[in-house]
């Protein structure tokens, strides 16, 4: 008897000491690519075929909610939430498959408030400031330019934007694989990560009116093809700021994955020991300090601000799914979205070992 206590404490402690996304229940079958959570319990999701999900729980029911009018077969490619309440999602397609959709009512009805009026066009991310009535919209050149959109009134209305400096390269663009591939930040302003044969890019502009304008970084970064560049960018205060992205097309390629800066974005450096593979979102976790990346084939944390990367234990715990790690598209901790349904749930404890 005491030796199976003695084996079954040994197995407790490795399992605690191994945890790292716990897979929920989401009744869903959808590819998730979009997912906002906002404290409280309270968080949205979206994906394929007009879905939306949400909880008000941490994650312990994920409800679905009614299919917007006509979105039966669009890809929700992004969703911003202001409350339990009320929320925008964003369809990504050529032209006028690109949409907005906005409810207000918990997601029981929706309207339409946005359609993308350039037919050649195709819309990346949305990103809303739920705690003001500002936010942006990006989506891929339209006639050599990137087409950008902001919003004074929660999302209701949107304005097209004309600044300087939004030329793109020739098949550059930006990559709607999880809603952060742009980032606004009230203390510098506005900034977007690019892709594509010439290299990855930052567009980054403290003033986004006609009077303003955007100027264009060079990130270290792998290139050379239309699915590589920069997918995700996220900031820790005005100092420090990490870019991840990669090749689609070849998930497994390690090299020249992640990027940094330490000075506000007057330079970018890659990282000395990068993700292990493509990567397609990355978020700042406070509380521990801890970066953290998600792609197709794992999870990797870094500590030190971008510099390097290591797998968040790339040994599941027993009781564990085998694929816990990985199979992910999409972070808004403490949660993350991927193909089939997939909604995984931080264990922060793993972040201490």
């Amino acid at each position: 008897m005491r030796k199976s206590l003695v084996i079954l404490a040994i197995l407790a402690s490795t399992s605690s000491a191994h945890s790292q996304w716990t897979l929920e229940t989401s009744n869903s079958t959808a590819d998730l690519r979009g997912v906002h959570s906002i404290g409280g319990g309270i968080a949205w999701a979206s994906g394929t075929n007009g879905t939306v999900l949400r909880t008000e729980d941490g994650g312990y029911v994920w409800q679905s909610c009614s299919v917007p009018p006509g979105a039966e077969k669009l890809d929700f490619r992004g969703i911003q939430a202001f409350d339990a309440n009320t929320a925008i999602v964003m369809s990504s397609g050529p032209g006028d498959l690109s949409r907005l959709y906005k409810t207000t009512d918990g997601c029981h009805s929706w309207k339409l408030v946005f359609t993308n009026p350039d037919k050649d066009g195709f819309w990346d991310a949305i990103l809303l400031n739920r705690f003001d009535k500002d936010g942006e919209l990006l989506g891929d050149p339209v006639a050599g330019r990137f087409a950008f959109w902001e919003t004074e009134d929660k999302g209701t209305t949107w304005t097209r934007i004309q600044a300087k400096g939004l030329d793109a390269a020739k098949d550059e663009g930006a990559f709607a694989a999880s809603n952060t591939s742009i980032l606004l930040d009230e203390s510098f302003g506005t900034a977007f990560v690019t892709g594509g044969p010439a290299g990855a890019r930052i567009f980054y502009s403290e003033d986004t009116s006609e009077k303003g304008s955007f100027s264009v970084q060079k990130l270290p970064l792998i290139g050379g093809s239309t699915g590589a560049g920069a997918f995700s960018i996220e900031n820790r205060e005005w100092c420090c700021w990490v870019v991840v992205g990669g090749d689609y097309t070849k998930p497994t390629e390690q090299v020249l994955t992640a990027a940094f800066t330490h000075d506000g974005g007057k330079s970018w450096q890659a990282s000395a020991a990068p993700p292990h593979g493509y990567r397609s979102a990355v978020a700042y976790e406070p509380a521990s300090k801890t970066w953290i990346t998600v792609g197709p084939n794992g999870t990797d944390i870094s500590t030190d601000d971008g510099k390097n990367w290591r797998a968040l234990h790339p040994d599941p715990a027993l009781h564990e799914a085998p694929d816990a790690d990985r199979n992910w598209n999409a972070l808004s901790l403490p949660f993350v979205v991927g193909p089939h349904g997939r909604i995984g749930k931080l264990d922060e404890p793993a972040l201490k070992h």
